[in-house]
This record gives structure tokens, sequence and C-alpha cells, in this order.
């Protein structure tokens, strides 16, 4: 039997008014150190998010959320965040921010399959 990989997620969060701190569940990031991992996935529910918040602007949103997700990836080439290493990418991604995108502190967690969690975690926790 394969060994367990150790991994950690964290919920990204919108919240529409940083001041009130109330969220909407938008996406998961998934790490492992050992398998060199790091993804974001996400959703934006608009139909969602407009019955919590009209204020804000969803193109915006996507456009950073895309951003967040080529950075973890490596693939964001006029960020200087892209160059760190996936462990120092997941520590900025979980940076705590006051601002409309937030994550959730890091959880543990293990796993046969990386991409199965992460849909699983991003089944439970956004849609």
């Amino acid at each position: 039997m394969p060994e367990k990989i150790l991994y950690e997620y964290a919920i990204l969060r919108l919240v529409p008014k940083v001041e009130r701190e109330e969220f909407i569940n938008i996406g998961v990031i998934l790490f492992s150190k050992k398998e060199n991992y790091l993804k974001v996935k996400y959703f934006i529910n608009d139909r969602r998010i407009n019955a919590f918040c009209h204020e804000l602007d969803l193109d915006f949103i996507d456009s950073n959320l895309n951003a967040l997700s080529k950075i973890a990836e490596g693939l964001h080439t006029e960020s200087a965040i892209s160059e760190f290493d996936v462990a120092e990418r997941f520590r900025w991604l979980t940076a705590v921010r006051s601002s409309v995108i937030q994550s959730s502190r890091p959880h543990p967690g293990k796993t046969n399959n990386l991409e199965k969690t992460l849909d699983k975690l991003f089944k439970d926790h956004v849609l």
C-alpha cells in the first residue's frame, strides 16, 4: 500500500465588507511540499454573491482569483512571487490579509490522491 501524502489546504473566501467579517467560500488552495504540488480551484457563484452583496465587480474578483491560481502554479509571469518555491508561494497565498479575497488558516490532512482531494474539498466547502 502506498504511503499517504501529507497536504495542507486553505479555503478562499470572498469578504465583501471586511469590517463585518462576513464571507462566502469561493475556492480551495491545496499544497503538498513532498509532491511539490500547489493548486487553486475556485468558482464565483454570482447569484449567491449578489444575494449577499451587490457592490462587487465580479470580473475584477475573477481576474484576481485567476492571478492567484497562476501564482500558485508558478505561471504568473508578471509576479515575482511565482518564482518562489512551492512552500513559500503557499505561505504567501495563505497570509493574513484585510482584503476582499482572504483565506482560512491552513489545515492538514493525508491522502493517496491530491487531485481527488482537491475536488472533494472544493465540493464540500465551495459548491
